[in-house]
């Protein structure tokens, strides 16, 4: 009997996070019938598809159900997975917020811009420049409405906002945190406007947010749409539905504060939280996605649009990330590889999962291209299109993975993980053997290590300098 690969083992008995990670047995029951992918070429219509882009904050690679947690309960993202594709190896941009929002809008490394070097954003000087084309000002430019809902976090007004780079509308936060009831965010102020003006409403955010969004989706539009929907679920303060009192006491501590650090302070919640309260606010963003893809079913343009699910980065202190290492922050595994769900019934097929590594700006690319759309030549992307993979089968060009942030830095080939810390020691990993990053093997692949520095400082070079 030929030998079966650990990554063909996982395919076959259904996935969790057998599938995602070699050598690991966790929840192979989540994902049934889960399958290796395989593209469905000359299906659909030809009609251009609908783009519906929803982010979770924070959100940690096995925190869902259908990715490995035992103990948090996600149907409705599951049952997003078994009708698309659900990839095991998908990254965001960057090991925080902002950054990773940089190069999804952008399709480039943050550091090509001024803005993304903030990790994150944190003050009304900080932005992505209104002049630099988006995912959302390309596709507008190719016939397009285009929305964004939830969290920004690209820069503050007056300066910067979705509708000075290429939404057609605004509803939602400009920060990247606020307090889920009074809405007052990490400027201390409040922080909940559609378009360029204050909306006031005290309830619970993710609710605000995906009635917003059912919405949107339901209209009649009279042409293609791209709806970026951010929800800032599960990210601190550590707040589920009916936990106003809660609210009202971190609301009045930031209305107290004296200080900026007072203001983050009481949003990060250092003195609260629990496993069950994060499960809570994770089963509150899957039922929040449930209401949207309903909605979506309702109006009759589920079979041509094209759903993208991700997190903004790993995941924090209680999330569930076994078995990987760090989180967010870190350029380890566990603070950029991320659950990315991708379906899109009218051109490809369901119950399929795919190992091939992508990340943030990988999908500006594959959307664009998806919708007809050009990228701008003055701003060559950074991403690759996964469009001839996804519809006809094309072998994804060989290419590096990179990223960088203050303290760490890392380059993905192949199977192989290029990482240094802030101690500035650098690490060689084999993925594929050890996806928690423990076997360190630069003592032993010297040249390999040499070959993937030498690449990670080539493209380093061609970024912005970091302030001092």
């Amino acid at each position: 009997m030929p030998e079966i690969s650990r990554r063909a083992l996982g395919a076959l008995v259904g996935g969790g996070a057998v599938g995602a990670v070699a050598g690991t047995a966790t929840r192979a029951e989540a994902v049934p019938s889960e399958r290796p992918f395989r593209a469905r070429p000359g299906a659909g219509s030809g009609r251009r598809p609908n783009v519906l882009v929803i982010l979770g904050d924070d959100l940690g690679w096995a925190d869902l159900s259908s990715y490995g947690a035992p103990h948090i309960r996600t149907p409705n993202l599951d049952r997003l997975a078994r009708q698309g594709v659900r990839f095991t190896d998908a990254y965001s941009g960057s090991s925080t917020c902002s950054p990773t929002r940089f190069s999804l809008y952008t399709g480039r490394y943050p550091g090509r811009t001024k803005g993304g070097l903030a990790e994150p954003v944190a003050d009304t000087s900080q932005g992505l420049d209104p002049n630099h084309p988006t995912l959302a000002s390309l596709l507008k430019k190719a016939g397009y409405s285009t929305a964004l809902i939830g969290k920004w976090h690209c820069g503050w007004l007056p300066d910067y906002s979705p509708t000075k780079s290429g939404w057609d509308e605004f509803f939602g936060n400009f920060g990247g945190v606020l307090e889920y009831f009074s809405k007052l965010g990490q400027l201390g102020d409040y922080d909940l406007y559609e378009g360029d003006a204050e909306y006031k409403d005290l309830r619970y955010y993710t609710t605000v947010l995906t009635e917003r969004a059912v919405e949107y989706v339901g209209r009649d539009h009279d042409r293609p749409w791209l709806l970026n929907l951010n929800f800032t679920t599960p990210h601190w303060p550590w707040l589920a539905e009916g936990d106003e009192e809660t609210g009202a006491e971190i609301a009045a501590k930031i209305r107290a504060a004296t200080s900026r650090a007072e203001v983050s302070k009481a949003l990060n919640h250092y003195d609260g939280g629990s496993v069950a309260k994060y499960t809570q606010m994770v089963e509150s963003l899957d039922a929040a996605v449930g209401e949207v893809l309903g909605a979506l079913r309702r109006s009759g343009q589920e079979e041509n649009t094209v759903v993208l699910f991700a997190s903004d980065n790993g995941g924090e202190r209680w999330s569930y990330l076994w078995p990987l290492s760090g989180q967010k922050f870190s350029l380890q595994e566990g603070g950029i590889r991320v659950p990315t769900i991708l379906r899109w019934p009218a051109r490809v097929d369901g119950s399929q999962v795919s190992h091939e590594p992508n990340f943030s700006p990988d999908w500006t690319a594959t959307l664009l291209e998806l919708a007809g759309a050009r990228p701008d030549p003055a701003y060559p992307l950074d991403g690759t299109s996964l469009a001839g993979y996804l519809l006809r089968g094309e072998r994804l060009p060989e290419r590096d993975l990179f990223w960088r942030v203050r303290d760490n830095r890392a380059l993905r080939r192949g199977n192989w993980k290029y990482y240094q810390g802030a101690d500035g020691k650098d690490h060689l990993y084999d993925l594929a053997a050890d996806a928690r990053e423990q076997a360190d093997l630069a003592p032993d692949r010297p040249e390999l290590l040499a070959r993937l520095k030498t690449a990670w400082e080539k493209t380093a070079h061609t970024l912005l300098p970091y302030p001092d």
